[in-house]
């Protein structure tokens, strides 16, 4: 029975799975069982920072897995301290503490959860909780009910009804929809500085820093989601320091690329007095307000720990800068009308296609058919909505190997007509 089989007997078919069984990666390339090679700009998802079997974090796990993998939160663990210091002074360079969860889906709900208490501490005027949280469309914050419901695509939430209460959704990057976006129960908003699932589309300078000074005027929590864009990806550690350095969050959420291959995410809360007797934002999650059975264990922080430090003593947020500037100047000098622009930051990039200009199968869309043209021809990319494909390589990506991609975009891209489809 084949990997394929296998999975149709015995697997939920909760993907739409390209029929490619991968089974050795190292760097930029992985193999499947046939033995062919792919050139991988996805990387997992934006994952694998640091592209695939780093010798870095391979001997992390090794050297962690024959001490110690697993113990209860009940204890103190180094690498888990060691770990949140390396976040905090390296990487936010903001006073703050930080929670350790296995995904992104999981740390979103953990700022959820602060929100929500802090709407304890700070109610509104009649002495009810507040416990709305704005979020935006075309957002993802994850699959769990309380993250899906802070997500602005109904598509994601179809079949889930009844969604968890109290998330509403405005334009994104829309200042103007900000002005009366505040109501009396209204307690945080909740973004992506750069939304990843929704298109690669970037937060303007200008509505960060609106949503900064709304949250100040009303009391609100300013917390962002860098599952995707966050430690390095978009030419800083920090993905909303590249658009709007003056702004300060209250919190952060991130996962993916933070363990170069191993499931850990994190979020973050300010240390910032939230009363009059000094109590601090990230205080209001104490004993027994959260928890998580493998979050922030000795096995994935050491791995997590290595991924982090490589990230900054090679300096790779300066070569994601270095190659989208590549990149946005080799696509250009295409001049293919297929291409409508380049979007994102660093090397968490969307090529938007025409769709007028790639026919495609019932039920297919242009990203998808233009992904499906491309793996065959040896380079794995993912899709970014219908409309844009998504270059999401590893950020110690050579210039070699982003030109070895680009060839191979080029030749797939220049097979389409220039003439719309009638």
């Amino acid at each position: 029975m084949n990997t394929s089989e296998l999975f149709n007997d015995h697997v939920m078919a909760t993907y739409g799975r390209f029929p490619l069984t991968l089974v050795e990666g190292q760097g930029v390339r992985v193999r499947d069982d046939a033995g062919r090679e792919y050139l991988d700009f996805c990387m997992g998802i934006a994952v694998c920072s640091l592209g695939h079997c780093h010798p870095r974090i391979v001997n992390a796990i090794r050297e962690q897995a024959g001490k110690l993998m697993h113990v209860s939160n009940l204890y103190f663990t180094d690498n888990q301290g060691l770990l949140a210091e390396e976040i905090n002074i390296y990487h936010v360079g903001l006073e703050g503490k930080i929670f350790f969860s296995n995904s992104g889906a999981e740390a979103n709900d953990g700022l959820i959860k602060s929100a929500r208490r802090y709407g304890h501490l700070r109610p509104q005027a009649n002495g009810k909780p507040r416990f709305e949280v704005v979020t935006f469309k075309q957002s993802f914050h994850g699959r769990t009910l309380g993250s899906m419901s802070a997500t602005g695509q109904a598509k994601i939430q179809q079949g889930f009804d009844p969604l968890l209460p109290g998330f509403r959704y405005l334009p994104y990057n829309d200042i103007a929809a900000l002005e009366d976006a505040v109501k009396d129960e209204t307690v945080a908003f909740l973004l992506e500085p750069i939304q990843g699932e929704g298109g690669i589309n970037v937060a303007t300078k200008e509505f960060l820093e609106a949503l900064a000074a709304l949250c100040k005027k009303y009391d609100l929590l300013l917390m962002f989601d860098e599952v995707q864009a966050g430690f390095g990806r978009c030419g800083d550690p920090m993905a909303w320091r590249v658009i709007a350095p003056d702004v300060v969050p209250d919190g952060i959420s991130w996962a993916k690329g933070m363990g170069g291959g191993v499931p850990i995410g994190c979020f973050w809360l300010s240390d910032r007095s939230v009363d009059e007797k000094g109590a601090k934002l990230s205080s209001l999650m104490g004993p027994g307000s959260h928890g998580s059975t493998y979050g922030g264990n000795p096995l994935v922080c050491a791995a997590s720990l290595e991924t982090l430090k490589e990230i900054r003593e090679k300096k790779l947020s300066e070569n994601a800068t270095h190659q989208e500037a590549r990149i946005r100047k080799e696509i250009a000098s295409w001049k293919l009308p297929v291409v409508t622009e380049v979007r994102g930051l660093g090397l968490l990039l969307g090529i938007g296609l025409n769709p007028d200009l790639i026919p495609v199968s019932e039920g297919e869309t242009c990203a998808l058919k233009v992904v499906k043209t491309l793996m065959v021809k040896g380079l794995l990319l993912v899709p970014a909505g219908p409309e844009t494909i998504r270059l999401l390589p590893p950020l110690n990506v050579t210039d070699a190997e982003v030109d070895e991609a680009l060839a191979i975009i080029k030749g797939v891209l220049s097979e389409f007509s220039t003439e719309p489809i009638s």
